[in-house]
């Protein structure tokens, strides 16, 4: 299954890490996600098939984390 990293420059503490976490999870396709706010980092499995990688980052950005071009 693959996987993204996706950077927000926005978080900065284990909140912001589950508010992301529980925004994306809804999405169907998203099997795990893992976010760290030292690096500012979210590394998403998800399955292609189900969920598009623009749909993530929407997600991501609904809550206030844009994602770093």
């Amino acid at each position: 299954m693959p996987e993204i990293t996706l950077q927000a420059e926005d978080i900065s503490c284990d909140h912001c890490i589950g508010t992301i976490e529980k925004a994306v999870t809804k999405l169907s396709g998203v099997r795990f996600i893992s976010g760290n706010p030292g690096s500012k980092e979210v590394k998403i499995e998800y399955d292609p098939s189900a969920v598009k990688i623009e749909e993530i980052q929407e997600a991501m950005e609904e809550e206030g984390y844009p994602v770093k071009a």
